[in-house]
């Protein structure tokens, strides 16, 4: 069964493999450039929101390719066969996650430089890890956790997450709200003040599943 998750995955990796981005995706296709923002995937009352069938007739016509490989786009980097078994994950430290090429544009891990950690048992297929650096997670995390977190569950109020800024500013947060105006983070450590940013500075969102304290 295609979820909603893996259609907008593939969405994604369609653009990217065309050097475009979801809004230039949308006008080559003849739509609106706004057809395929974060913001269009799910309605304010949190219920998904899917691209139509022509629209997606539309985009493969524009890119001339198969169904076959617009789907084959939406098994992220993360879901080899190794994963599969739920044996190991994905690894990066937290400071290098700022840096470009580590991740494709839905947040998945992508390019080289990642190392692997052995975590048996973990069954979902897109997570991965991110290593602590520094004190500024403490109380909560702290030199050395490892975190693991997954770029395809679901946000919630009051989750922790791991958010990255359009300009490279990873952190560990808690997220408080999140609109179509506004994405309100909130600090693990209450001696930092909250986090506000508009939806178009995030570059991605990810809930933290796991952590070794």
């Amino acid at each position: 069964m295609i979820s909603h998750r893996a259609i907008w995955v593939a969405l994604d990796a369609l653009a990217e493999r065309h050097q475009l981005s979801t809004s230039g995706l949308a006008k080559l296709a003849g739509l609106d450039a706004t057809a395929f923002n974060p913001s269009k995937r799910v309605s304010k009352d949190g219920r998904e929101r899917w691209p139509s069938t022509e629209s997606i007739a539309k985009v493969l016509e524009a890119t001339n390719e198969t169904f076959d490989s617009f789907l084959a786009g939406s098994v992220p980097y993360s879901q080899t066969a190794a994963r599969a078994s739920g044996q190991t994950v994905p690894l990066l430290g937290l400071a290098q996650a700022g840096s470009g090429g580590f991740f494709d544009s839905a947040g998945f891990p992508a390019g080289q430089g990642w190392d692997e950690v052995r975590f048996p048992g973990f069954s979902d297929g897109t997570a991965y890890a991110l290593e602590v650096t520094g004190d500024s997670m403490q109380p909560l995390y702290r030199d050395g956790d490892v975190l693991i977190v997954s770029p395809t569950e679901q946000l919630r109020r009051g989750d922790r997450v791991v958010a990255r800024t359009q300009e490279g500013e990873v952190m560990a947060k808690i997220l408080h709200r999140r609109t179509e105006k506004q994405i309100e983070l909130h600090s693990i450590n209450p001696d930092h003040a909250p986090r506000i940013f508009k939806p178009e500075e995030i570059d991605w969102i990810a809930r933290i599943l796991w952590a070794s304290q």
